[in-house]
């Protein structure tokens, strides 16, 4: 067994990805992610790869958008207000059935906000992150350890659907630093690209990369096509995890670095007689409603939904659990992190005992 490293969560971003295959970085600074631009600077050179800071995040993936086409497996990297400005490339590489693997380090906002962690970016990664009909892989990890396993997964399920992946992290994780292994990660499996702009010494047709369809009726049939995968994608690629949910009656539903504060307060509300649980979602998009709708059915009696925002996450949920239990929610947003303390006396009211 590799022995385990402690490292900080970017750091260990960039090393993941570096096993993973990664040979094409390109990215611009912006706090809490330039721990994992660095890492790369230093490390990608020495790998025969290319690191390159544009200057800016628009030039940034549109240099994805290019080394996408010929087939490299390429990434870039940001937070928040940085993934807004490159919303427009991304709409363009999955419009172009283009794979690549984009990092959001969340911070606070909106605007500049501020540099403390957040979730507040849900909706961007699972619903509009950029114009037009389509979607990508969302990928929620809650410890440093499952960054670097799903760096691996997300490159790999990229290519195979031919789709922009997120990892979708935040400040809180990071910055922390935890013991992690890269065992396997180098055994990410290749896909096969015969779609890439890489060359053909007329051995084969031309290959076009492209988004632009001028003819109404062509381009709806490349979308209906799109989200037929997309289908598959939902049959095959739901995560999650579940924590004490086999007997629990109130079920709180957390992803990402807030899951952490969550398990504290489910494990400190059994040892008070609350039977509480916890849902995880792993895949915030394919989002795990085939998991969560069964959870719904069973005796469970009250969900409660933690965030770090305003609540975004909430939505997917209500509409999973379509009214069979109620669902409430807590928050803190801002950058503010949610105590064990707190979501316990919301699990507590919830369960009728006093805060």
């Amino acid at each position: 067994m590799e022995e385990r490293v402690l490292m900080k969560g970017n750091e260990a971003l960039g090393e993941a990805a570096l096993r993973a295959g990664c040979r094409h970085f390109f990215g611009y600074p912006i706090t809490p992610q330039t721990e994992l631009a660095a890492y790369m600077a230093k490390k990608m050179p020495k790998m025969g790869g290319t690191f390159l800071q544009a200057e800016s995040e628009v030039a940034a993936i549109n240099m994805v958008y290019g080394a996408s086409s010929a087939g490299f497996r390429v990434m870039t990297s940001s937070s928040s207000p940085g993934i807004s400005l490159k919303s427009e490339g991304v709409s363009y590489i999955a419009g172009s059935d283009l794979p690549c693997l984009i990092i959001n380090v969340q911070r606070g906002g909106p605007g500049l906000g501020g540099i403390q962690p957040s979730q507040a970016d849900y909706w961007q990664a699972t619903k509009a992150l950029g114009h037009g009909d389509f979607q990508l892989l969302v990928f929620a990890p809650s410890t440093v350890q499952e960054i670097v396993d799903l760096v691996g997964t997300a490159f790999e399920k990229a290519d195979q659907y031919r789709m922009p992946a997120m990892i979708l992290a935040d400040g809180m994780l990071g910055q922390m630093m935890e013991p992690v292994s890269f065992e396997g990660i180098g055994e990410s499996k290749k896909i096969e690209k015969p779609w890439a702009t890489n060359g053909h010494n007329n051995a084969r047709p031309r290959n076009i990369i492209n988004s632009l369809y001028l003819e109404p009726e062509e381009l709806e049939k490349t979308i209906i096509e799109r989200y037929k995968r997309y289908e598959t994608v939902k049959a095959n690629e739901q995560r999650s995890e579940s924590y004490l949910t086999d007997d629990a009656d109130i079920i709180v539903v957390a992803y990402g670095a807030s899951s952490r504060v969550v398990r504290s307060a489910v494990n400190s509300a059994r040892e008070q007689g609350i039977k509480a649980g916890m849902f995880r979602p792993i895949t915030l998009w394919p989002f795990p409603d085939n998991e969560l709708s069964k959870i719904a059915d069973s005796g469970v009696s009250k969900f409660l939904c933690v965030e770090m925002s305003m609540g975004q996450m909430i939505e997917d949920v209500r509409v999973c659990v379509n009214g069979r239990k109620p669902v409430s929610f807590f928050g803190r947003t801002g950058g503010v992190i949610p105590t064990p303390a707190e979501v316990l006396a919301e699990i507590k009211k919830l369960s009728g005992g006093a805060q």
